[in-house]
């Protein structure tokens, strides 16, 4: 909030500022949330046209309470850019450190520390890469062109090619579960005799040479297979005995332990930090033990510290929030609440902690509108194990809420952000794929409601929905119902039992947020006692005409509040009334000769452009410039009045409110690339209450989509009270047409009425 216009807070995934934020809130929700947790410091996604992976920031905490890490000060800081890491670890000590805690790791483990290896960057290539440099450069000062190119060969020969980046610890959990050794080690055989890390920017870990290891069958490669999430879980050892364990001293064992290991832990001091590489486990149970003993090594280590590598296998035993960046925002993922008080205690949490950082939940258009951050608002839903699941118990709640979600567009863009409509982030199943409808009532036959039939298995409901809960490219994941995680097959991590919900966006506040959580939360316990059978709704164009318009599409929602209230749920309207004045704002109204017209914003669907090409590959932008508004009138009679903008008359349709509303599309800006190249910004919208009696306009007003004086704004609004004067600034309550006035009849649209 203190940065309105920086890229990172507009259109960049990471920034100057962004990742010391991300680490302040992480601390933030750690301390609220997760008494004892550990932070792991990762790497996340990485998009195309991205040359790194972005970061990832983690906190991990026992369920039941009990710490996994007894000290939250030993974790690094993160610095901003530029700035050295607060304690830090001098270049010259780093690799005596860095060894120091990898012999102590190795010590407590059990294993021999005579197979810790220190890591280089090799030699052959980075000699290579100084030779291809002009001659009246260095190293040190390459003058390269890629920044990242730059201060990657000046950081290898800063360091020097004979100093270790790293040690590598080969470390593995022992085959037999059942052996007194729990940990095994070898020392790795290379053709070179020394490691030499893979070229590149990741940690060591991420640039093991385990090419160049000695051959291993494929039958007998030491695979490390997930285990299967419906597996009954045990509770967690107590720290206490975990940490005994560690502290004990090891007997070697008997006779060497005969087993490949082909993943390692790393020790890497790195810009002022020990980092401690996590190798994959199989098991939550084995991870933890590594953490504790990560943590009782350095004990007398006064650096600082910083987990990374391999996250923890996905277990309902641990806690996880994760703190990420995303394009213009920081995207948190929150843990899962097992009552509506967690609920409300988690969210309006991250809220607080996201304001006492300095983030904030709002953004403001230059024109004035009022938005979401622009970060997703998704709302996950399941159980505490995938065996629980609601919706692997009961298919048919999946069913039901697929068909209830269809039937009311307002759960589809109510709650959504500015970008809709078939190539957005959640694209309705029937939005430019209508055939698809026939197709889902085919599969929805194969889906019993209970008493009728035998339930599909978790299997068959994934195949049964996958290919149609998807976009237009097929994307199963940019679904308005996502299914990715419910018991896809194909991996572990996707049969977890849950369900997304897509269609929401971050609102400003936690109150807003909690009531479209207690909408879904509703919605499923209705639905749960009365399922729903097809058919499914074939709106065609009414969902981009009729529910465009806020007047239509709060009709829909007061449906749904109605069929709430009939099965026990005493929703009342005004709790929504906030997010539909946020969602459609009110620009002005006028009153003439017992007619009051009313402007409100409305909905427009972005149309996606083709492909252009970029320095990163291909982008395809979206094109914004036709927008929308609401008129809105009561005391109008059909008869006798007419509304016009800009001399054209606007079709007027009774409302179940008993009023009459319309819409109006107009291109409002020029851009540089668009649909239309050749039409010409329409505002200002000049609009006249006709009447067609004695043909004259009784009244009228002007909407502007800038300043009406001229006034070019060069920021957005600094919070909602200027917002809402500058939307109010571009509405003019006078301007009507003067004299006579000749309305001509238009045919109505027969899609688009």
């Amino acid at each position: 909030i203190d940065d309105l216009l920086g890229e990172e807070w507009n259109t960049s995934a990471v920034g100057p500022t962004k990742r010391k934020l991300a680490d302040e809130l992480t601390h933030r929700l750690a301390a609220r949330f997760a008494p004892g947790a550990f932070l792991h410091y990762g790497q996340g996604k990485w998009y195309p046209g991205e040359s790194l992976p972005r970061w990832n920031f983690t906190i991990y905490w026992r369920a039941d309470g009990k710490p996994v890490w007894q000290d939250m000060a030993r974790f690094a800081r993160e610095p901003l850019e530029g700035e050295a890491v607060e304690g830090a670890l001098s270049k010259e000590d780093g690799p005596a450190a860095a060894l120091h805690l990898a012999q102590a790791i190795a010590a407590s483990l059990g294993v021999d520390p005579g197979d810790i290896m220190p890591a280089y960057e090799d030699p052959a290539v980075w000699l290579l890469k100084e030779a291809a440099l002009p001659e009246n450069v260095t190293p040190a000062n390459s003058r390269l062109g890629s920044a990242e190119e730059r201060a990657r060969i000046a950081r290898v020969f800063d360091r020097g090619l004979t100093v270790p980046t790293g040690f590598v610890l080969p470390l593995a959990r022992h085959d037999d579960l059942a052996s007194a050794t729990r940990w095994v080690s070898e020392r790795w055989q290379l053709r070179r005799e020394q490691l030499f890390l893979v070229e590149g920017d990741s940690p060591v870990g991420y640039r093991l040479p385990l090419s160049s290891l000695p051959h291993i069958p494929q039958a007998d490669y030491p695979y490390i297979e997930p285990e299967d999430p419906l597996a009954q879980k045990q509770p967690l050892a107590d720290p206490a005995a975990i940490i005994a364990r560690i502290a004990s001293p090891k007997q070697p064992p008997a006779a060497p332990v005969r087993q490949h290991v082909r993943t390692a832990l790393t020790i890497e001091p790195r810009e002022g930090k020990l980092c401690a590489f996590m190798p994959p486990t199989k098991t939550i149970e084995d991870y933890l033990e590594l953490v504790a003993a990560i943590e009782q090594a350095a004990a007398d280590t006064p650096y600082p510290l910083q987990i990374e590598g391999y996250h923890p296998p996905h277990d309902p035993r641990v806690n996880v929030i994760k703190v990420a960046p995303d394009p213009g925002v920081i995207e948190v993922n929150i843990h899962p609440a097992s009552s509506w008080s967690q609920a409300v205690s988690i969210t309006q949490g991250v809220y607080e902690e996201a304001r006492l950082t300095r983030l904030g939940t709002n953004k403001f258009m230059v024109d004035g509108r009022h938005t979401g951050s622009g970060g997703g608002n998704h709302v996950v839903v399941g159980a505490a194990s995938p065996a629980d699941s609601p919706f692997l118990r009961r298919p048919d709640l999946l069913k039901s809420l697929i068909i209830y979600w269809q039937r009311h567009p307002s759960l589809s863009y109510l709650f959504a952000g500015l970008f809709i409509g078939p190539t957005s982030q959640a694209p309705r199943v029937d939005e430019a794929r209508h055939d698809t409808l026939f197709e889902l009532e085919i599969a929805m036959g194969k889906v019993p409601h209970p008493g009728e039939g035998e339930a599909p298995a978790p299997w068959l409901v994934d195949r049964l929905f996958r290919d149609m809960l998807t976009d237009v490219t097929g994307n199963t994941h940019r679904a308005e119902i996502c299914i990715d995680k419910l018991y896809s097959p194909d991996s572990s991590t996707g049969r977890l039992g849950l369900v997304e919900f897509r269609s929401f966006e971050m609102p400003p506040t936690a109150r807003m947020s909690l009531a479209q959580q207690l909408l879904i939360r509703a919605i499923i316990a209705m639905v749960w006692k009365q399922p729903l059978k097809p058919p499914l709704v074939r709106w065609g164009t009414a969902l981009h005409d009729r529910f465009m318009l806020g007047a239509f599409l709060w009709e829909d929602f007061l449906s749904v509040l109605t069929d709430l209230q009939q099965a026990g749920f005493a929703f009342d309207p005004a709790w929504y009334r906030a997010q539909y004045e946020f969602r459609f704002p009110h620009f002005g109204s006028i009153g003439h000769q017992g007619v009051n017209l009313s402007l409100r914003g409305a909905l427009e669907p972005w149309h996606v452009l083709g492909e252009d090409g970029t320095a990163g590959g291909t982008a395809r932008y979206v094109d914004s410039s036709v927008e929308r508004l609401q008129v809105e009138v009561t005391g109008f009679n059909p008869a006798r009045h007419a509304i016009t903008c800009n001399g054209r008359q606007v079709p007027m349709h009774a409302t179940g409110a008993g009023t009459h509303a319309g819409g109006v599309r107009y291109k409002a800006w020029k851009p540089w690339r668009g649909l239309h190249p050749t039409i010409a910004v329409h505002a200002p919208l000049t609009f006249d209450i006709i009447d067609g009696w004695n043909g004259r306009a009784v009244g009228g007003c002007r909407y502007h989509v800038g300043h009406p004086g001229g006034r070019n704004y060069e920021t957005p609004p600094v919070n909602a009270y200027e917002a809402e004067a500058r939307r109010l600034a571009r509405f003019e309550d006078m301007g009507h047409t003067p004299g006579a006035v000749t309305v001509k009849a238009e045919k109505p649209n027969a899609y688009f009425p």
